[in-house]
């Protein structure tokens, strides 16, 4: 094991402490388990030790309720630091380590508590696995955890930390703790569509998510999810402060392929807006000569096309002193928002498919998210991810989130991708955003920055990959052979760092179109025999979305509003 490797996480605490005799070994680093102290700049780093009876916490966290937590949980409680992520140590003293602790928190978190007078510990990830966590067994039966997977690859054993589990100790047992209704398999909620709570409620979610002292800006693809984030954070500001000058203004970013689409939509958004806008471009060339680092940092082979933009819209940021960015993860999972949702053939199995998607996001885009930013120590903050938003738009009646372009419920507007979301924030007097990019259809982040990116990288690994290697894939590869030599490539250089026998493991398998799982394909037979995994791959979708002229519908039937 090697800490310097996982430098780029900054600290935010030191080693767990050990004790002699004590049977279980945590590795839970100031490089791989914890992050900067981002609201309390002018603190060091907030105690792991919380008097009197030694209780050590590793963590990872951003808890966004942790003033009411404080309030109603520890009354009388001093806590030497401001620090949000502080309060887990002082929980589990005050109330024991029970689900009910766990599912109180609102926010992120991977962390370990360990009570130095029992030696008892116990490990916790958020519910989606926002945060990052690996964990595994050496020779000797120690148990260690950490961020990174790269951390980790000395030991015997090695896996990925289950999000909404929880381990402890003295049982040695590992168990969910969070079980929300929209996860029970084969129900179909049936609540009516208030688009009035919808809104407030993905309100709340990014009003909570600014919570920062440090320098905070917004992602902005020009998509409506980004677009979205940016709009409320915009507003919530302008309202609070009752201005909006230069010492107000919110920081966008978006990045591109010269002439792409997300930057021109970012760019209309920014205008519309008033944000301070940061827009940078990258050549296929850049894109290509970053793979190297970027596989080393996310630790996977999926979702490279869209993480490098990432990874070098981050490099930017950082430069400019930026340290939390907000971002519109999530939205397509919750609302099925992928071009492929046209295909599902009922509400029962769009339903489904969203709660598969939701419970796979740490290993495909809140994996990006997390890990492309922190290559250069920047946090992403997710609202569309919110434990109270997925509580209302999870149990919405799924007929309600379905898409259909020959329905023009109406009488006007195709019925596109994220309907209810986009009506939510249709609101004519006060406008939120243009109509042009309310009502834009879903651009995959990787055709969004620019096709010419997909292409150019398609077209990097048929020169590189030979003819020799690729017709001796099923020899090197034997299992999960690449379909494409694309994926030769990024599966190469992802064997060359990480060479653990479970590393793999660790990386979604089975085939996917426009980010379907597997189970998906069954939607339409001729998926399966697709190589291109983008949304491109919907050509009809796609071509069809692209063909209509907006227009401003007035009214929308079967939605109550409020």
């Amino acid at each position: 094991m090697q800490p310097g490797q996982i430098t780029h996480r900054p600290a935010q605490g030191m080693c767990m402490p050990m004790r002699e005799g004590f049977p279980y070994s945590l590795l839970c680093m100031n490089v791989s388990i914890l992050i900067e102290f981002i609201l309390e700049i002018s603190s060091t780093h907030p105690p792991l030790h919380t008097p009197p009876s030694p209780r050590h916490a590793c963590r990872n966290s951003e808890i966004y309720n942790f003033r009411q937590v404080v309030a109603e949980q520890l009354p009388g409680v001093q806590i030497p630091s401001q620090s949000d992520s502080a309060i887990i140590g002082y929980l589990v003293q005050a109330h024991g380590d029970t689900n009910e602790l766990w599912n109180s928190l609102d926010g992120i978190f991977a962390c370990v508590v360990w009570d130095e007078a029992t030696c008892e510990f116990t490990i916790a990830r958020d519910p989606l696995g926002i945060c990052s966590l690996y964990w595994g067994k050496d020779k000797d039966g120690s148990i260690w955890a950490a961020s990174e997977m790269k951390a980790l690859q000395h030991l015997e054993t090695l896996d990925i930390f289950p999000p909404g589990h929880v381990y402890r100790s003295r049982t040695g047992k590992l168990e969910r703790y969070y079980n929300p209704r929209w996860m029970e398999e084969g129900r179909v909620p049936s609540a009516p569509v208030d688009l009035d709570l919808l809104r407030q409620t993905f309100t709340d979610a990014v009003v909570k998510r600014l919570m920062s002292d440090a320098p905070l800006g917004i992602l902005l693809s020009g998509g409506l999810d980004s677009s979205l984030v940016a709009s409320v954070a915009v507003r919530h500001i302008r309202e609070t402060t009752g201005t909006f000058d230069k010492d107000h203004k919110v920081h966008t970013f978006s990045i591109g392929i010269a002439g792409s689409p997300d930057l021109v939509a970012a760019r209309q958004v920014s205008e519309f807006l008033g944000t301070e806008h940061h827009e940078f471009t990258f050549t296929v060339q850049e894109g290509v000569d970053a793979l190297e680092d970027l596989i080393w940092h996310i630790e996977s082979i999926e979702q490279v096309r869209s993480a490098i933009p990432m990874y070098l819209l981050a490099r930017r940021i950082k430069a400019l002193g930026i340290k939390v960015v907000l971002s519109g993860e999530g939205a397509d999972e919750v609302f099925g928002g992928y071009l492929y949702f046209h295909k599902a053939p009922n509400p029962a199995e769009f339903q489904a498919e969203t709660v598969r998607l939701l419970c796979r996001l740490h290993q495909w885009d809140v994996l990006r998210a997390n890990k492309a930013p922190f290559s250069f120590g920047v946090e992403t903050r997710v609202p569309f991810l919110d434990k109270r938003l997925l509580e209302v738009a999870m149990e919405l009646d799924p007929s309600a989130k379905m898409c259909d372009l020959a329905d023009r419920p109406d009488g006007v507007h195709p019925r596109l991708e994220k309907y209810v979301l986009r009506k939510a924030f249709d609101t004519p007097d006060r406008p939120y955003l243009p109509d042009a990019v309310l009502f834009r259809q879903k651009e995959q982040f990787s055709d969004g920055v620019g096709y010419d990116w997909v292409d150019g990288l398609k077209g990097h690994a048929e020169a590189v990959v030979s003819n020799a290697d690729w017709a001796a894939r099923h020899k090197r590869f034997p299992e999960h052979t690449p379909r494409s030599r694309e994926y030769y490539l990024l599966r190469t250089i992802f064997d060359r760092h990480f060479t653990h026998p479970s590393a793999f493991d660790t990386v979604p398998k089975g085939l996917s179109i426009a980010c379907s799982t597997p189970e998906a394909l069954a939607w339409d037979p001729s998926w399966e025999n697709s190589h291109e995994i983008s949304g491109r791959a919907i050509t009809h979708v796609h071509a069809a979305g692209h063909g209509f002229t907006y227009q401003k519908p007035e009214v929308v039937n079967g939605f109550i509003h409020g």
